[in-house]
């Protein structure tokens, strides 16, 4: 029998972490909607080639990591899968040291740091799953028949 403590703190917690950590992701989706030329720019400026399939590829990633995060089906995958994700996007666009404006570059140093922090939650969920609230399982925590 699960005491109060461990609903919370298998349960509550990291189901409330999972819905903080893909908001981000849910605007960066909606973003990618509806500013797919902005973004395409904003990619190509930063020396990208191939920035349509690049994009759609980060399209996919960042919205079906996001419903997997959520609901917690798959979760370790896709945090795995969004974590690479997100290590290469870091470096990629938020390169701050190549940034000659010093308010520029303050800007991109904050973007980075803000994916660094995404990365270490993305990394606990890997490493650890996605917590006891998940429909991969039933109310009390046990894995639901026929899941894997």
């Amino acid at each position: 029998m699960l005491r109060l403590n461990d609903k919370v703190t298998h349960g509550l917690l990291p189901l409330v972490a999972r819905l903080m950590l893909t908001a981000e992701f849910i605007v960066a989706a909606n973003g990618k909607i509806t500013g797919w030329s902005g973004q395409a720019a904003y990619m190509t400026a930063h020396g990208m080639t191939m920035v349509t399939p690049l994009l759609a590829i980060a399209l996919a990633i960042e919205s079906l990591g996001s419903l997997c995060l959520i609901s917690g089906v798959k979760a370790r995958h896709a945090a795995a899968i969004m974590f690479v994700y997100l290590s290469i996007v870091t470096v990629r666009l938020h390169d701050f040291w190549n940034v000659a404006n010093p308010i520029a570059a303050g800007g991109t140093q904050t973007q980075f740091f803000k994916n660094v922090g995404m990365l270490g939650g993305l990394l606990m969920i890997a490493a650890y799953g996605p917590g006891r609230w998940t429909l991969e399982r039933d109310p009390l925590g046990n894995q639901r028949p026929g899941v894997a």
